[in-house]
């Protein structure tokens, strides 16, 4: 991932998908040589969660897409857990 339109298109793609389609939320982030990127997808904070992950990591050019379905459960501030779960898996990985 090198630009903000090649982020923006890669999650278009994505949502364009029906399984993500039907997501709550499809919450991403990208550090790109311009500076950084992110989107909650009315998922307030998200975005901030997994690109303050991304810069302790340096890791730059890589857009992480956390896509939460409600399930009928509130998670509450448990939701940023959630999220750093998420993004933890794809960077041990």
């Amino acid at each position: 991932m090198g630009s903000a339109d090649e982020a923006k298109a890669f999650v278009k793609a994505l949502c364009r998908r029906k399984k993500f389609a039907k997501a709550t939320h499809n919450t991403w982030a990208v550090l790109l040589p311009d500076g950084p990127l992110k989107n909650d997808d009315g998922e307030s904070g998200a975005g901030m969660v997994i690109l303050r992950m991304l810069e302790r990591e340096g890791l730059t050019g890589h857009i992480i897409v956390v896509t939460r379905w409600f399930g009928g459960t509130k998670l509450g501030g448990d939701r940023f857990r959630r999220v750093q779960d998420a993004v933890r898996v794809y960077l041990d990985s």
